[in-house]
């Protein structure tokens, strides 16, 4: 237990969570929508400082990651716990479950991401928001360290919290689940303005940003919604912005059949005629998980699976045959 950052205390001992836009306000042994902060006698508490469901290195492109140091690897970290609760929840057994745990500290991460020869440290797997105070910690000592620190989020925090943690974030990739107000009551159980608001922020803060999209059937694949979500990343990040569309399969809540290829397909169509950056996930699709340079088409980067060669890239990220810059951290 350690006591959380961003509340305020109300009349009667309650209090009011100020991390992400719900807003909680506890009573005397309530906790959030997250499970993992508590009020305990009019102070709010962190349930799960320290408490690590999963650990392991990574591909950087697994995150995904395609356009910050590309073919290396990153010592990842997830707790418990989460304050959205989507239906279709891929790893529900450690957001919304009681998985086992170990206790860990910031210096056993950084000494191992510095041990493996990590570029990094990424938090992941569960929603690293509500795992804010250690992350916070943590990528201090990582930034110290000389280590890369990556968020993998659902972007669902105010921004007060999120401009303290920035300065010590190198790269984020934010879950920007649909782009409908009525897709995120109901399916997400959250509001998507302030996930949009997140990815501003960071980018205007400097750090490196990518998008992920999962298109889940017949609830948020509509094309003319997927390209108002694509004409604002456009707008909003620019259109280096690397976006990912992810194949939705069944999983917790949600019986919707896969997503049709088809559907895959015609989303990355539309988004290439926008965008420079646009990949496909859990697609065997060669071409939508390739970089290629936006001037002249050369391929500068081949992704097989999570093998990844530069047959057209110079460092520190031209393209071999015309010298374009390509929009790509290595």
């Amino acid at each position: 237990m350690r006591e959380a950052k961003y509340y305020v205390k109300l009349e009667e001992d309650k209090v009011e969570c100020r991390l992400c836009p719900h807003t909680c306000r506890l009573g005397p042994g309530r906790r959030g929508i997250c499970r993992v902060r508590e009020n305990r006698e009019g102070r709010l508490f962190t349930r799960n400082y320290g408490l690590c469901s999963s650990l392991a290195l990574d591909p950087i492109e697994k995150k995904p990651l395609y356009h910050f140091y590309p073919g290396h690897f990153i010592l990842s970290a997830g707790t418990v716990g989460c304050n959205f609760g989507c239906e279709f929840c891929q790893n529900w057994e450690i957001a919304h479950g009681e998985p086992e745990v170990v206790e860990i500290t910031p210096g056993y991460l950084v000494e191992e991401a510095k041990r493996l020869k990590s570029v990094g440290l990424a938090y992941t797997y569960s929603e690293p928001i509500v795992w804010f105070e250690f992350v916070l910690d943590t990528a201090r000592m990582a930034r110290e360290a000389g280590l890369k620190n990556v968020l993998v989020t659902n972007g669902f925090i105010r921004p007060e919290p999120l401009k303290e943690l920035l300065p010590v974030i190198d790269a984020l990739n934010i879950d920007v689940k649909g782009f409908s107000r009525e897709f995120y009551r109901h399916i997400v159980h959250g509001d998507y303005q302030p996930v949009l608001r997140t990815a501003v922020q960071a980018k205007e803060a400097g750090c490196h940003v990518e998008i992920t999209t999962l298109l889940v059937t017949g609830l948020n694949d509509k094309l003319d919604e997927l390209e108002e979500l694509v004409k604002w990343i456009l707008a909003e990040l620019g259109k280096d912005t690397p976006l990912h569309f992810s194949r939705y399969f069944p999983r917790y809540k949600l019986k919707q059949p896969p997503t049709p290829l088809e559907t895959m397909q015609r989303a990355w169509e539309m988004a290439c005629r926008y965008l420079n950056y646009v990949y496909l996930g859990n697609v065997e699709a060669p071409q939508a998980n390739n970089t290629y340079c936006p001037q002249c088409g050369n391929l500068v980067i081949r992704r097989q699976g999570y093998r990844v060669s530069f047959p057209g890239l110079v460092t520190p990220g031209y393209c071999r045959q015309c010298g374009s810059q390509i929009a790509i951290i290595m």
